[in-house]
């Protein structure tokens, strides 16, 4: 079968022949017709995720929109290794396919299935958001973020603040709900202040998906302007700012911030699933918003250089 095939770490995936998978107790066999191109299929490639086998070769993709050999249509996730979803047959565990509503596309349903999970997961089963409160999501003009505030709106947020770098991109959000906006391009006192205004009106939830600089000031902020003990939930799901921070101790001391993580490891597989197929059905019927790119599989090289391209690149097996 064709496939997308990952030789060594760090290597641009090749397109080739990869033998076809022979599903294990458990498992389906999945006929794949789409395949996202997201920032955890790169990593894992490279070697660099914290969930990266690093058993070469093996194809890439950790999930996908596909049929059972019935003809069911299912969202499916992390096939069993060398297996992975860019390729034209997989198999995954019948645990973690969930079905995919009619109203929803192939492209669409596995452009938004891993990026609207991380939020949808850490909204209702990390921070278990309630109707009425305040979120603030850090790094809000990527995919992820930009989804984070259409579906802390949909799940009955008050308040959403956004942050990016980004002036126009983060206008671009306030269109798809935010409230209020900060730019990350302040200095580190401006910035605080802004922060600290935004905490003393109340913050209950904060989604981060940058880590980093900003991740540091966003919690000495939230320690300074906490009052009465009112807890913040700080959720930390990606790092595209920096793997580390340097967090004062007070912090933590002098403030009610619960600081949890959100993805492989600190959710079951299964609750990530269930957030997927949650995700998905309510997808069309709130018009989640979502830019998409579809391209060949035999394009994958292509597609593996595309740089700075505000859609989610979806990869087509026909």
């Amino acid at each position: 079968m064709k496939a997308a095939i990952v030789q060594q770490a760090g290597q641009i995936p090749v397109y080739g022949d990869f033998s076809e998978p022979t599903p294990a107790s458990g498992e389906s066999r999945i006929t794949v017709t789409a395949a996202a191109l997201s920032p955890v299929v790169r990593s894992r490639a490279a070697g660099t995720h914290y969930s990266a086998s690093n058993q070469f070769p093996f194809v890439a993709g950790v999930d996908g929109i596909g049929r059972f050999d019935d003809g069911r249509r299912v969202y499916f996730a992390m096939p069993r290794t060398p297996f992975g979803s860019m390729a034209e047959r997989t198999a995954a565990p019948s645990t973690l396919c969930v079905p995919v509503p009619d109203e929803l596309d192939d492209v669409t349903a596995a452009a938004i299935a891993n990026p609207g999970m991380s939020s949808w997961a850490a909204y209702k089963q990390r921070a278990v958001l309630k109707a009425g409160e305040t979120v603030l999501v850090n790094g809000a003009t990527g995919t992820a973020g930009r989804l984070a505030v259409q579906i802390a709106k949909h799940l009955g947020a008050r308040k959403v603040i956004a942050t990016g770098r980004n002036a126009e991109s983060l206008r671009a959000v306030e269109a798809l709900g935010a409230d209020a906006a900060i730019l990350l391009t302040e200095d580190d006192d401006a910035l605080e202040e802004s922060f600290k205004a935004q905490f003393s009106a109340g913050i209950d939830v904060v989604i981060d998906y940058l880590w980093g600089w900003s991740a540091e000031r966003l919690l000495i902020a939230g320690a300074k302007a906490g009052a009465d003990a009112i807890p913040i939930r700080y959720v930390q799901i990606g790092a595209v700012s920096g793997p580390d921070i340097t967090l004062p101790s007070a912090v933590l001391r002098a403030s009610a911030i619960e600081l949890m993580g959100s993805g492989i490891g600190s959710i079951r597989l299964d609750g990530l699933s269930q957030a997927v197929g949650e995700l998905l059905q309510a997808a069309a019927p709130a018009g989640f918003n979502i830019a998409t790119r579809a391209m060949p599989l035999s394009e994958v090289a292509h597609a593996w250089s595309v740089k700075n391209d505000a859609r989610r690149i979806v990869l087509t097996m026909t």
